[in-house]
């Protein structure tokens, strides 16, 4: 079997680099990266060897290598196995975790494993996710990125996040809703969302979900599907026409949204 590995940008979070690939002549010689991994075996088993230790990273552990770790990587018995990653150069860390903790200290980091088989598969799903990422809603993956590595970090005692009180005021919901019914045709991002309001991504999370029980995503995904109600009820363009003025990336993605939320398929309402 040839092994097959590839590397990919990431558009709607800068600086991350994904890398995946299927692996079983290819062996990593001990070695050491200038950026953050984050990396999973969705099949197969590798071994690991980094701070003394021997360690099978195998499906449901997420592995977390630091920027200067010495480290290898091998297919457990000589068999095949398949790895994904997640590259965070040291700019886009410290971002990262500088949002998450409040703090421009530099975080200590440390190589660790963590056994989750839940958030491994959630990690997994956003990773191929972001491989197709042209028809991806940016405000998800944007959130669900940042989501996800506020968990991965607090677990691994990277950093401690800060404590975030309160929800956003009357006003800021007021300018998101007009801002978000003045694109709904658009791809809109965590970032845009949370200029408005002159908070940080992690912040304006927090506080949406707080007044508005439900995830950015999730609201305006909503959103988008009450117009569609109105479009549908008055307007005799075609389904495919209200999919796309609403900013579903194709018909079939606007009827399972539709059908998840009404039960029935735009063209039964």
């Amino acid at each position: 079997m040839k092994d097959r590995i590839h590397y990919q940008r990431v558009a709607q979070v800068p600086g991350l680099v994904l890398s995946g690939g299927r692996l079983s002549e290819f062996h990593f010689d001990r070695h050491y990266h200038l950026d953050y991994h984050i990396g999973l075996v969705s099949e197969g088993v590798q071994r690991q060897k980094f701070r003394g230790s021997s360690v099978l990273l195998g499906p449901g552990c997420i592995v977390l290598m630091p920027p200067g770790e010495i480290h290898d990587g091998i297919g457990e018995g000589g068999d095949a196995y398949t790895l994904k990653t997640f590259r965070l150069p040291f700019e886009l860390l410290n971002q990262v975790t500088e949002e998450l903790s409040g703090s421009n200290r530099e975080p200590a980091l440390v190589g660790t494993m963590l056994e989750d088989p839940i958030r491994a598969a959630h990690l997994l799903r956003l990773h191929d996710a972001m491989h197709v990422a042209d028809n991806a809603s940016p405000l998800a993956l944007q959130s669900e990125w940042l989501s996800l590595l506020e968990f991965v970090f607090t677990q691994s005692k990277t950093i401690k996040p800060q404590s975030i009180k309160g929800g956003l005021s009357p006003q800021h919901i007021q300018r998101i809703k007009e801002y978000c019914v003045a694109h709904l045709s658009q791809k809109i991002s965590l970032d845009e969302l949370a200029a408005i309001c002159g908070l940080g991504q992690f912040h304006f999370l927090r506080q949406f979900k707080y007044s508005i029980g439900m995830t950015p995503h999730a609201w305006l995904v909503r959103l988008r599907l009450e117009y569609a109600c109105a479009l549908l009820g008055k307007n005799p363009a075609s389904i495919a026409d209200v999919a796309h003025l609403l900013g579903f990336y194709d018909q079939s993605h606007f009827n399972r949204a539709f059908r998840q939320a009404f039960g029935v398929a735009p063209s039964s309402y």
